[in-house]
């Protein structure tokens, strides 16, 4: 019996270290890619380790995408801000201040999250281009936020629900409204919730690359379309697309890494009503 269980452990062990080489190697490829000389790079080579590293392909990758880097992070923030602290509100109506058909507007409003990219992308140009924000980031920032909407409702809603409805009530009986519930009782039990939310916008939008492409000018692209226009062209220094690559994946890659666990647990918080 103790033999099966360990043969068992091991070949689950074997198939998981396989899965995980697998996984790795696109990363591995890029890494050493990024590493090599320009005339070292080449097909039938492209699993050799470097002889010699070329660590200046990430000092010429950030010179050529800093602009980028720059309008990823204004982007991505300021977008992220606006859709979880929206959502948040839009959340704490639905969870607890029902109104006659307020089910049914939340069903029709979680459409949203069905709504592939491609359908809209049209009807959303014309729609920044009449508003005079077509080209600039104000108005991808925009995109974003009324796009990332229904899915941050939609985590907010179920996370009020499991708030009992008597700590507002009390508040209510002590005189609070509206505004002061949420700022004195809801918000600070919010901090799963935006830890989850932000998570996933803040990945969202920073990995988006077809608004980006199509709504903004050259001076506004974020850094998905940098990277693109970088490993663009008939002869390329593929060093320089890989390595921009691993900086693209840096801040997703470290705030997954910091606030991994507490994603699982904002995801997790309010799952079971006590």
């Amino acid at each position: 019996m103790n033999r099966k269980i360990t043969f068992s452990t091991i070949s689950l062990y074997a198939v998981l270290i396989l899965l995980a080489a697998v996984y790795l190697l696109p990363a591995y490829l890029t890494m050493i890619t990024s590493l090599k000389m320009p005339g070292d790079i080449s097909l039938p080579r492209s699993w050799e380790v470097p002889t010699t590293l070329n660590l200046s392909s990430f000092s010429d990758a950030f010179n050529l995408l800093k602009p980028n880097i720059i309008n990823s992070f204004i982007l991505t923030l300021t977008a992220t801000f606006f859709s979880t602290v929206l959502g948040s509100l839009n959340g704490y109506v639905f969870a607890k201040w029902r109104f006659p058909g307020s089910e049914v507007l939340f069903t029709l409003f979680l459409f949203g999250m069905f709504i592939p990219y491609q359908v809209v992308l049209i009807p959303l140009f014309h729609t920044l281009r009449a508003m005079h924000l077509y080209g600039g980031l104000p108005g991808l920032i925009l995109a974003h936020v009324v796009y990332g909407l229904p899915i941050t409702s939609l985590i907010f809603r179920n996370f009020y629900a499991q708030i009992p409805d008597s700590l507002m009530e009390s508040a209510t009986l002590d005189g609070a409204g509206f505004f002061s519930i949420y700022t004195r009782i809801i918000f600070p039990l919010s901090i799963p919730g935006f830890v989850v939310t932000s998570l996933w916008q803040f990945t969202q939008i920073w990995n988006e690359f077809l608004w980006g492409i199509c709504l903004t000018r050259h001076t506004a692209n974020p850094i998905t379309v940098g990277l693109a226009n970088l490993a663009g062209g008939q002869a390329v220094s593929w060093n320089l697309p890989m390595a921009g690559s691993i900086m693209a994946a840096l801040p997703v890659l470290l705030i997954y890494i910091l606030l991994g666990r507490y994603f699982i647990r904002g995801l997790l918080a309010g799952s079971v009503k006590e």
